[in-house]
Formats: C-alpha cells, structure tokens, sequence
C-alpha cells in the first residue's frame, strides 16, 4: 500500500517549498513502499504546518518508534572453574603370582610419590575459549555525503529483535538516532538525511549500531 505521506509530499512539490531533491527522493520511496525513517517524517511534517496550513494525517501503519538505547552491558565475563584432578598409577603385573606383594609395591609407590613432592596433575580450562564470532555488522552506501543527502544505512544482526542506530559528528554529538527491527533474514535497513542540527560542520562522523550483544561502528566523511 502507498505510504499516505506521498500526497503531501507532491503538494509541497507542486507549491516549490521545501528541498527539491530530498522531496523527490522521499517521493519515490513512497511509491516503492520503501522505509522513511522519522527524520524525514518529521521534515515533511514540519513543512506541511509552515506551508499547507494543517498538521500531517495520521498514518494508518505504525510509525518506527524512536531511540532507546538499551542499559544491558555490551559485553559479558565468562569465567570458568578449574577442576584439579589427582594422579593416578595404575600397575600392572604379568604375574598372577604377586598377589599381596604387588599390591604393597603399589601402595609403596603411591606413598612415595606423595613424599617426593609431585603436584597432581591440573587441567588448565583458561586456554580453552568460546571463541564466538561477531553478531552484528553495519555499513553504508557512501564513503562520502554532502549536505542534504541522503545515507542508506543496512547491515546484518544474529539476534532479532530490536537495533538501536545513532549517528555522531566530529565532536561526538548525537545527530540523529533511530531504533529498527531485524528482518527475519538478520538484515536490516534505513534511510538519513545528512542535515539538520549538529551537521553545520564538515568532519568524520561515527554511525553506530548496538543489538543487546555489542556495538558496531563506521565512519565516513560529510561536507557541509
């Protein structure tokens, strides 16, 4: 089904208010039933209000709540016991004959290992480790963005579930977040518009994505 959204979009279009081209590529990913993240949303909203005159209608499907970013630790400390195991001789004798003898000789040999100071032998479970691979990736479609753009932001998670997604500028301040659910598949999606507050500046920004496992990051260059 087309995303309602379109109508006011072709009407911002039809009156020239707003960014063209951002206008247009939100236009598109209405007729393709793509996913429009609240940012642009919330463009779009705020350009219908100063505009149109009227508040944007209230859409029929569920609008991608926003950001809250999970308090469980990233990550976990295994810890495992170590078990010490005691020594143990066993003989054997060939000769049925021994009997009580080679059973003393034995226990004279246990005894004398005692005495001379032998540690048991001890198995070192340190050096055993899960050794368990990355759950979470994260990339774009661009090394590069100038202001206005738009970032396509995808990756893949093996836990489902929710994926909390924040973008940084160079000083480390929260530009934009959004949080999305993971496709059956383990991928996900989004769209950004690089602009707004805190894009006022060129510089590396850091896009971040955290699952209830660990976080993952990715820079890329933006020039205002």
């Amino acid at each position: 089904m087309t995303d309602p959204l379109i109508d006011d979009v072709q009407a911002l279009l039809d009156k020239e208010k707003g960014d063209e081209r951002i206008l247009k590529q939100i236009f598109r990913a209405c007729e393709n039933n793509e996913v429009i993240s609240n940012y642009e949303r919330n463009y779009v909203r705020n350009l219908v209000e100063q505009y149109l005159g009227r508040a944007e209608p209230v859409e029929e499907k569920p609008v991608i709540p926003d950001v809250i970013f999970s308090t469980t630790p990233t990550k976990q400390k295994i810890t495992t016991t170590q078990t010490t195991y005691p020594q143990i001789v066993k003989l054997k004798s060939n000769n049925t004959k021994i009997g009580i003898g080679g059973a003393l000789l034995a226990i004279i040999v246990i005894i004398g290992i005692s005495l001379s100071g032998i540690s048991p032998i001890e198995f070192d479970n340190s050096q055993i480790t899960g050794g368990s691979s990355s759950t979470l990736s994260i990339q774009t479609d661009l090394s590069t963005y100038q202001k206005g753009d738009i970032i396509s932001i995808s990756g893949t998670s093996t836990t489902s579930g929710k994926l909390n997604l924040s973008i940084e500028n160079q000083e480390g301040q929260l530009v934009w977040s959004e949080q999305i659910s993971v496709k059956s598949d383990g991928k996900f999606s989004t769209l950004a518009i690089a602009g707004g507050s805190g894009w006022d500046q060129s510089g590396t920004f850091t896009i971040k994505a955290e699952n209830h496992l660990e976080t993952k990051s990715k820079t890329f260059s933006f020039r205002a």
